[in-house]
């Protein structure tokens, strides 16, 4: 999922808001979470690193992941520095943190499948003719009171 985290100061106010958004369709944004942080907090626990960012950041009904929290707190770092910037979006896509799949390639000396179909058994005739030898009508007599026959 696509996420955008917009960060917005009020100097004025000393209040960090930060909005996040998540595409729910392809090229479709929708407004998720709002909150509000002290301006001036916030901007000290940028400094003082990553912990201290990601520990005032969480929250009980916002809590990012620790890969957004990174990628937030490297956006966000020269933000906070600079006091003219009002705002700031960060962009973040979930699929780019998950582990990149190594592509399956069979060789051919991987499996041999005619040496599995050999070892397995044999599939003569005789063979399936011995197994299906009998007659499969189903034959019932008139004391018969089951249901299958009605």
């Amino acid at each position: 999922m696509k996420q955008k985290i917009r960060f917005e100061k009020n100097v004025k106010d000393n209040i960090l808001t930060v909005l996040e958004s998540g595409e729910v369709d392809p090229g479709v944004v929708m407004p998720l979470h709002e909150e509000t942080y002290d301006l001036a907090q916030m901007a000290a626990a940028a400094q003082q690193g990553l912990e201290s960012f990601a520990r005032l950041l969480r929250r009980r009904s916002f809590f990012p992941t620790m890969d957004l929290c990174v990628k937030l707190h490297e956006e966000t770092s020269g933000f906070f520095a600079d006091t003219a910037q009002e705002k700031v979006i960060v962009e973040f896509k979930d699929s780019e943190t998950l582990a990149e799949e190594e592509e399956f390639v069979l060789e051919e000396e991987d499996v041999e499948l005619d040496a599995l179909l050999d070892e397995d058994g044999d599939s003569k005739e005789d063979e399936i003719k011995e197994i299906d030898d009998e007659d499969d009508t189903p034959r019932f007599t008139p004391e018969d009171t089951s249901e299958h026959e009605n």
